[in-house]
């Protein structure tokens, strides 16, 4: 009877430690969700007033947008392609394929914006600004989803969604504030700023064997992205020594990242 009555207090002390753990867990990785979503939002934020206030160095925006480039590809390639092809499906390259096709068919709408095209005064005038909205809310939407499994802020994933909101949202604000700075400009911003924690809290929604199928989709969006910038035509095709330097940056900086971050 005595024995019982130990066995069964020691079950409950470990149930008990096991809650509080349990809880525990839980608290830091709410606390880790908010954060992400403010690093998120705080991006969007940054970039945005510097293209509004400095948006006529555009060469600050070209070099931001080639430093993400080679941060993003490399977080493509150490990161996030290594991850979907641990799924048990031979075939969700195609998935990757298919975030390739549906980025195309966002530049339609977004005209380039994605990898700096806003510059030439003609396109300007070519960019509607719901089908501006659309294109980047589905874009940053996406991007969002995955991010539903990560409650780490130092993730290379998040950080490179981070590093590349900067020069979109740079754009972004130079576009849409430099000379209009109306109610609808901020409107749309603001719409960008929540799209990927919007993404990430319906990403908690969806079933986790999907997981893999968001980021091959998001991996291929990534990777169409990066190569356009990284392999636009220089003028007259020459070697351009400080975008291949920028280049090498990036990728340095996400691999720095991949080498030192914890992986669980």
């Amino acid at each position: 009877m005595k024995e019982k009555l130990h066995r069964d207090v020691f079950s409950s002390s470990e149930i008990k430690i096991k809650i509080h753990k349990s809880g525990k867990h839980f608290a830091e990785s709410h606390k880790a969700k908010k954060m992400i979503i403010i690093l998120l939002i705080l991006s969007v934020i940054i970039g945005v007033f510097l293209g509004k206030y400095f948006g006529k160095s555009q060469s600050f925006a070209k070099n931001l947008l080639i430093l993400s480039a080679g941060f993003l590809i490399t977080v493509c390639v150490s990161e996030v392609f290594p991850e979907v092809y641990e799924a048990d499906d031979h075939n969700i390259g195609i998935w990757i394929i298919g975030g390739v096709l549906l980025q195309m068919i966002l530049e339609s709408l977004t005209k380039g914006f994605e990898h700096g095209h806003f510059h030439h005064h003609h396109e300007e005038k070519n960019i509607l600004p719901i089908a501006l909205m659309a294109g980047m809310f589905v874009h940053a939407f996406l991007e969002g989803i995955p991010l539903a499994n990560i409650s780490d802020v130092t993730s290379p994933y998040l950080l490179g969604i981070v590093f590349h909101n900067l020069p979109i949202s740079f754009i972004l604000g130079t576009f849409l504030l430099r000379e209009k700075n109306n109610i609808f400009s901020w409107f749309i911003i603001a719409l960008f700023a929540l799209a990927s924690p919007l993404g990430m809290v319906f990403g908690d929604y969806f079933n986790p064997n999907w997981q893999p199928y968001f980021l091959a989709l998001v991996g291929g969006i990534f990777l169409h992205i990066s190569s356009v910038i990284i392999f636009e035509s220089n003028k007259n095709h020459k070697m351009d020594w400080q975008k291949l330097f920028l280049v090498i940056a990036g990728v340095g900086l996400a691999l720095v990242n991949h080498l030192f971050h914890a992986h669980h």
